[in-house]
């Protein structure tokens, strides 16, 4: 075997098809897109949507709702799942950072506490946000509620 003698191996390289090249090809005239219309045209680019003069589909439907720009998502976490987390680690302070560590938060989520639950630890809570019950449920038992 020479690098002179080299092929490919049998039927895996068919040969391109010769497009407009005449009626002797078999290829030439309508040049295989078909008979006349936008399709069989050079520079024929089908537009996003369009339905062939159909009134489309994103025209048709109304439009509904809006989107609150100004809308601030946060993650929400229960007293009960700051105790479980307190217990477990023994934890006087919980902050975000503890959170993200324990996998309840991901990295750059706004925090929130909500009230669902017991909370029977002293504990001082460093997050985003709290609801007025989770943070009297906090305060009541000495601990610190403190917004970042």
């Amino acid at each position: 075997m020479k690098l002179n003698n080299l092929k490919p191996a049998e039927g895996s390289v068919k040969t391109r098809k010769r497009i407009g090249r005449g009626p002797g090809s078999g290829l030439g005239g309508t040049s295989t897109r078909g008979t006349k219309g936008a399709k069989a045209r050079s520079g024929y680019k089908k537009k996003i949507g369009f339905e062939g003069g159909q009134m489309p589909l994103q025209r048709r439907v109304p439009k509904s709702g809006f989107k609150n720009i100004n809308r601030v998502e946060y993650k929400a976490i229960n007293l009960n799942l700051l105790q479980n987390l307190a217990d477990s680690k023994k934890l006087t302070k919980i902050t975000v950072a503890d959170l993200i560590a324990a996998g309840f938060v991901s990295k750059g989520q706004l925090v929130k506490v909500l009230a669902n639950g017991t909370l029977t630890a002293k504990l001082d809570v460093e997050v985003n946000a709290f609801s007025k019950k989770a943070e009297e449920a906090i305060k009541s038992l000495g601990g610190t509620a403190t917004k970042l």
